[in-house]
């Protein structure tokens, strides 16, 4: 078995060809990997491209059903395929090299952490960078402020298959949010951490999901906060207040306010 034998990518696309063969060949690993591809009804179909190193499927789903239910449905196929972690990434982002060979070796020597994620250099369609997200990286750390502030970028993640499965999997019920339920899931009898180094480059996309159903998102948010509020933590609160403000903000106004919060040159 080659070391990243039981690491497959898990790509959800709708179209987009171009930008899921962009995203597939950054890349760079030392051993072959296994990608899954979730075409969630795109016309024309996603074809799988030739790309070296990388051993490509294609999941059709018949029609489209939103991301959730892709992504529930890549990690029923990656579970039926024998795969242990599923490494997470979305069209038209790009990842470091060895990515995935660290976030692997992270998890092989921490078993109790279910999911992983890692820093992003977020950056405009054209490539150009805006900010860095770099949240916290120890549990405890994300679970104090884990409904106060985004703590994990989703395309960055590497999930231990079997334990999302046990907390019964993405679910369409928090629409747009999908990534924050599991998460506060897999919370309940795991923990989720960041590895401390930039493993992606995250693409700010106005057609994307955090602009287009971005009412829906909050109110998704909303819901997930208010359930698993907890009354004698302060960051709860803030999360809770920041979370309606961004009711009544224009998008592109709070984009603006974000980027020039966290504006600074990305390290190479």
């Amino acid at each position: 078995m080659n070391a990243l034998d039981d690491v497959a990518i898990l790509i959800p696309a709708f179209n987009g060809q171009g930008e899921v063969e962009r995203t597939l060949a950054s890349f760079r690993e030392d051993a072959p990997v296994r990608v899954l591809i979730v075409d969630d009804g795109s016309t024309p179909p996603i074809v799988a491209p030739p790309i070296p190193g990388l051993d490509i499927d294609v999941l059709r789903l018949a029609a489209n059903g939103g991301i959730e239910r892709a992504l529930a449905a890549g990690i029923d196929a990656l579970a039926q395929r024998g795969i242990r972690y599923a490494a997470r990434i979305d069209a038209g982002d790009l990842a470091t090299p060895a990515r995935l060979a660290k976030q692997r070796a992270y998890l092989e020597a921490h078993p109790r952490v279910a999911a992983l994620g890692m820093w992003a250099h977020v950056v405009s369609t054209e490539g150009a960078p805006l900010f860095d997200l770099t949240p916290p990286a120890d549990p405890a750390a994300i679970r104090r402020v884990m409904l106060m502030r985004t703590c994990f970028a989703h395309p960055s993640m590497m999930l231990r298959v079997e334990p999302v499965l046990d907390a019964g999997n993405y679910r369409a019920r928090y629409r747009a949010a999908e990534d924050l339920d599991l998460f506060l899931r897999l919370m309940q009898r795991h923990d989720c951490a960041n590895l401390p180094e930039f493993g992606l480059y995250y693409e700010l996309n106005e057609t994307g999901i955090s602009a287009t159903k971005r009412r829906t998102q909050i109110l998704s948010t909303l819901r997930l906060q208010l359930r698993y509020f907890r009354a004698g933590n302060l960051p709860d609160w803030i999360g809770v207040a920041k979370n309606l403000a961004h009711l009544v903000l224009p998008y592109r106004a709070l984009r603006r306010l974000k980027t020039r919060a966290l504006s600074r040159t990305p390290s190479p």
